[in-house]
């Protein structure tokens, strides 16, 4: 029997700093892009890989990390996790073009990847011992989520309009710094035997690369072009090897039989659709502050920030009670109902529009819409899973709503393009792009919704159960 650490709840402040750090990452930037879009040349259609290449890195490696975890010990990938975080970070601080910084976040990404995974292994390791402890644990751990995704929006105003743009980045090396001399409190895990599926991970990842690639250079070269026929083609052929690979090899990262656990596929159809609905509304919000309505840094921040604090008052406090109540269908396929109208709502904004009319109502059902649709659709993935599978089945709908995110905001930020977004100082232009990009996610997420509902298995008895470990949920990478 494992000895409980007297050092336990210590620990447990490091690893929810760094569950903090991971989801701030993909917050953070937002405001800061328009400002590094300047200095570093990107175009209005380029941009979007700052985003997009941590999280192509980050969803196409969570599963690679969660098995280096398990091969090779958590604390050490996790030590890892941070030394490459840091790596990335410093250089995309550095960047002074646009293909070093796309590079220094998909560093970035990678590091997340190890962390993450390597950080709720821990957690298990020393808390396992009592449920109790375990669910107060999960549920402080969880909190440091949507905390995150709240401190990045203001914290990336703060830098951006006070500082600079690369302070986004450079926060992260004495933090990083600081978590690596705090690891001592983390248990060491020894490591075991086994294989590590390499071409797995490569396949999964390059493949999700290329059709995001493909769908933003369809916009310059076309959508009938050989070009981007042949990339599209050549992302769906990896992602086929991908799936040939994990059923013919002995240790594969997804053993293809985890796909029989009840609602973990409408579940990872509902999550890949809310992401590719959510980011794009997020990321395309805050070009239209500051691109149309005229904000600077700091202010774009703040206009996100009751957006933000709704998500984490409802993720940590009123969805899990709600879920118990109700159960996941109603949840999932309301909530994307929901975000889809606040979608709708946001594409009538207007060039001369405002924040108050424009902008806070909508954005807060859509936000909404989120938080009832989240948790709901991450248990339902889990909830049918066997205890040794549910770390599997989380990381798959982890990482399913990381690939709809990069491949949604891909696919509407070439619609937005189309319509005129890539015009700067063309107000009427812009908004135009803009307006498309958010009826396109509303078009997603109320599909998403229906899809929900129509097909979904329901169980509303399932939700008490769900209710217990429902903490757990909110420790998922919300991306907000």
């Amino acid at each position: 029997m494992s000895t409980v650490s007297p050092r336990r709840w210590w620990a447990l402040l490091v690893l929810a700093a760094a569950q903090f750090m991971v989801i701030m990452d993909t917050s953070i930037i937002g405001v800061a892009l328009p400002e590094m879009q300047r200095e570093l040349g990107f175009s209005q259609g380029e941009l979007q890989w700052v985003f997009n290449a941590y999280v192509i890195a980050f969803g196409g490696l969570l599963l690679l990390g969660g098995r280096l975890s398990d091969l090779l010990g958590a604390r050490k990938v996790f030590n890892a996790g941070w030394v490459v975080l840091i790596a990335g970070s410093v250089v995309a601080a550095a960047a002074q073009t646009a293909w070093v910084e796309v590079v220094g976040r998909a560093v970035q990404g990678v590091g997340g990847a190890l962390i993450a995974p390597a950080a709720m292994t821990l957690l298990m390791i020393l808390f396992a011992h009592d449920p109790k402890e375990l669910g107060k644990a999960m549920a402080l751990y969880g909190a440091a989520a949507p905390a995150g995704g709240t401190a990045g929006v203001f914290l990336g105003g703060v830098f951006t309009e006070w500082l600079s743009w690369p302070w986004i980045f450079i926060i992260y090396v004495p933090i990083g710094v600081a978590t690596l001399a705090a690891t001592k409190l983390l248990p060491a895990v020894e490591p075991r035997r086994g294989r590590v599926d390499v071409l797995g991970a490569a396949s999964v990842t390059a493949g999700l690369a290329l059709a995001v690639f493909a769908i933003v250079r369809a916009e310059h070269v076309g959508w009938g072009s050989s070009t981007t026929l042949l990339q599209l083609a050549g992302a769906a052929a990896l992602l086929v090897l991908f799936f040939v690979i994990q059923k013919s090899i002995g240790q594969p990262l997804m053993p293809l039989g985890i796909w029989r656990v009840p609602r973990l596929g409408s579940a990872n159809l509902a999550m890949a659709l809310l992401g590719a609905a959510w980011i794009p509304m997020w990321y395309f919000l805050n070009l239209y502050l500051q691109q149309v309505l005229g904000y600077g840094a700091f202010a774009s921040g703040a206009a996100l920030l009751p957006m933000t604090v709704l998500l984490m008052i409802f993720m940590t406090a009123i969805t899990a009670k709600l879920l118990a109540k109700f159960g996941a269908k109603p949840l999932i396929g309301g909530g994307l109902l929901l975000l889809a109208a606040g979608l709708l709502w946001l594409s009538a904004v207007e060039p001369t529009g405002s924040f108050a009319v424009d902008v806070l109502p909508a954005s807060l059902v859509a936000a909404l819409g989120m938080s009832l649709a989240y948790i709901p659709a991450m248990m339902a993935a889990m909830s049918g899973a066997p205890q040794e599978q549910a770390g599997l089945a989380s990381g798959i709908v982890n990482t399913t709503y990381q690939v709809g995110s990069a491949l949604g905001l891909a696919a509407l930020t070439a619609l937005a393009a189309s319509q005129g977004s890539g015009q700067l100082g063309n107000l009427p232009a812009l908004t135009d792009g803009f307006s498309a990009a958010f009826l396109g996610a509303a078009m997603i997420a109320a599909a998403g919704g229906l899809i929900t509902l129509l097909v979904m298995r329901g169980d509303k008895a399932a939700g008490a159960a769900q209710q217990a470990d429902a903490p757990q949920s909110t420790g998922e990478q919300i991306g907000v």
